[in-house]
């Protein structure tokens, strides 16, 4: 089922108003929370990423909603959903696809469940290296190469990867370059004692069926709109000093770090820092606040740099 308010929500030539924009996310968070509970900052932060077009990487122990939650969201954002379960067995042609032969001499192409609009990566730490490695490409420019041939995937692209953090039998950290990729590294908690018993009620007793509230091209259009929100040059200034601090610690009045930290953060950090500026993800600029005069001020930037803990960003090696 398509809401009215997403189905006649965007004319291709013309972006859409911030008001109607904040009542569409709102709507789409509140679709989440019919059946996600208790894991409000992460809906939160799938969205923020959504619209920026950058990738989430969840971690926390097993059980916490994390694989539904990203269901949840493909349900209801639209488009196709591909699942991936890494395991140690894979092999990169798992992901992405492979040729094969079909005789006299003639080969064809056969696309991996990467090729979805939304992609989730189900326990990536269980795979090796080399397997964790085929989605660098897909991951940054969107397109897969395999053999001579070079494929898109289909927009918006998005990654969604699970990890859980207690066990570290047959699993394989993430290599540096892999984790540059994801614009958020969320830590999701337990649920407290009241939304507990919710969950259980919810999970009990009738299943909830989500309705789908946008299509991939509301979605494209979302993320257009967010083009265009002004940033505040002492944004981009105060997230580029972060960043550089990471780098050259002593340049920053801050030696006591610089035994600390083995890389600095890249300029997906910087650039990821702005991409979700502001603190409240249906006015963030990754947001449905898509109207040409939304603004992101230098208040709204350092709330955003001073989030850390719980979702921060996946650029910074310490």
């Amino acid at each position: 089922m398509t809401s009215t308010l997403s189905r006649n929500s965007f004319d291709s030539a013309s972006l859409p108003d911030a008001e109607h924009s904040s009542a569409l996310m709102d709507e789409v968070l509140f679709e989440l929370r019919r059946l996600i509970v208790g894991q409000d900052h992460l809906l939160e932060c799938l969205l923020v990423a959504l619209l920026a077009r950058r990738h989430v990487l969840l971690e926390g122990v097993p059980g916490l909603a994390k694989t539904a939650t990203v269901k949840a969201l493909a349900r209801v954002a639209g488009g196709s959903f591909g699942r991936i379960q890494f395991t140690p067995d894979l092999v990169p042609a798992d992901l992405v696809g492979t040729r094969i032969y079909t005789g006299s001499g003639a080969f064809s192409t056969e696309l991996g469940p990467v090729f979805a609009n939304l992609v989730l990566a189900d326990e990536i730490n269980r795979a090796s290296a080399k397997v964790q490695s085929a989605l660098l490409e897909v991951m940054q420019e969107h397109q897969v190469t395999i053999g001579k041939e070079t494929f898109g995937v289909p927009e918006p692209f998005l990654v969604l990867a699970t990890q859980n953090p207690i066990e570290s039998d047959g699993t394989y950290p993430l290599p540096e370059a892999q984790l540059d990729r994801f614009m958020f590294k969320v830590l999701v908690d337990y649920p407290s004692y009241d939304e507990e018993l919710v969950v259980v009620q919810r999970v009990t007793g009738a299943p909830i069926e989500l309705r789908t509230l946008l299509t991939p091209t509301d979605v494209q259009t979302l993320q257009r709109g967010t083009d265009t929100v002004y940033v505040d040059p002492r944004v981009v200034a105060c997230a580029a000093t972060l960043v550089h601090a990471t780098r050259k610690p002593t340049e920053h009045n801050l030696p006591q770090l610089a035994q600390i930290i083995q890389f600095g953060a890249s300029p997906r950090a910087s650039i990821n820092l702005v991409a979700g500026a502001v603190d409240q993800p249906r006015r963030r600029r990754a947001s449905a606040r898509v109207d040409p005069r939304s603004r992101v001020c230098a208040a709204e930037g350092r709330r955003r740099s001073g989030a850390g803990g719980a979702a921060s960003p996946a650029g910074a090696h310490v």
